[in-house]
């Protein structure tokens, strides 16, 4: 009798649970960061919140330091995918944009999607940063790579020729991180009530107006401006300044 083939174990259904649990306890515990701060937040209340036990939370999570960089990172990709920021498609895509002013509008859309999911979170990670040292060092790696990848705008641009000459690289990543920041966020969206489609165009007008090199507008493009009178509008009727200079029937 030939001997049993023993089957592949297939422990793609035991991941997925084991993915599902981590999942909900960066929920809750999110939930719970948010509402009463970090230093107050124990893991036996995210455990009871996530509906898991205790040795399950740290079988999956070290330290709490740890929870907090895992609820950072679902909160600043969206999901918890081990894909990195930057070679997300929505990154890839703005990053290829051929046209400045487009570019400009598509990371606009995804500052403003990073905001919403990311500015409640960050707050409380630089709060908990005054009083806690571990928390101290995160805030300054997140802070970092942050300034790091709002860069890229600026190297895009610069790649298309279309970065205000008079700005230095590294200034004008300064002004990207600054203005993109949750702090920025947070006294527009939630003291001032600005929508997040105000939001959102608004980083379009500022970044393009603080970033962008003035574009070159042809003597063509000016005369065919909407709203802008044509020569042959005026009718030959000069304003006063003009008659003085030899324009129309002035005095001899």
């Amino acid at each position: 009798m030939p001997p049993a083939v023993k089957r592949p174990y297939d422990n793609s259904r035991r991941q997925a649970q084991v993915q599902a649990t981590r999942l909900r306890i960066i929920e809750a515990a999110k939930v719970l960061f948010i509402a009463n701060g970090y230093p107050a937040t124990t893991l036996e209340a995210v455990a009871e919140a996530a509906d898991t036990s205790l040795p399950t939370l740290y079988r999956l999570f070290s330290s709490k330091r740890a929870l907090l960089k895992a609820v950072l990172d679902v909160s600043f990709g969206g999901d918890d995918q081990p894909v990195a920021f930057a070679d997300r498609p929505e990154v890839q895509a703005a990053r290829a944009e051929p046209d400045p002013q487009a570019l400009i509008r598509a990371f606009a859309r995804i500052g403003r999607d990073f905001m919403e999911r990311s500015s409640a979170i960050l707050r409380v990670l630089a709060t908990a940063a005054q009083v806690d040292p571990d928390t101290a060092q995160l805030l300054e790696e997140i802070s970092w790579q942050r300034h790091t990848g709002q860069s890229r705008i600026v190297a895009a641009l610069s790649a298309r020729h279309a970065l205000d000459p008079d700005l230095q690289s590294s200034e004008a990543a300064d002004i990207a991180y600054a203005v993109l920041s949750s702090e920025v966020h947070r006294i527009l969206t939630v003291e001032r009530g600005w929508t997040a489609e105000q939001y959102e165009q608004w980083l379009v007008r500022l970044l393009g107006a603080l970033l962008r090199k003035e574009p070159v507008t042809t003597s063509t493009e000016r005369n065919e401006q909407p709203g802008l009178p044509q020569p042959a509008d005026l009718g030959g009727h000069c304003v006063q300044a003009g008659a003085s200079a030899g324009c129309g029937d002035g005095p001899t």
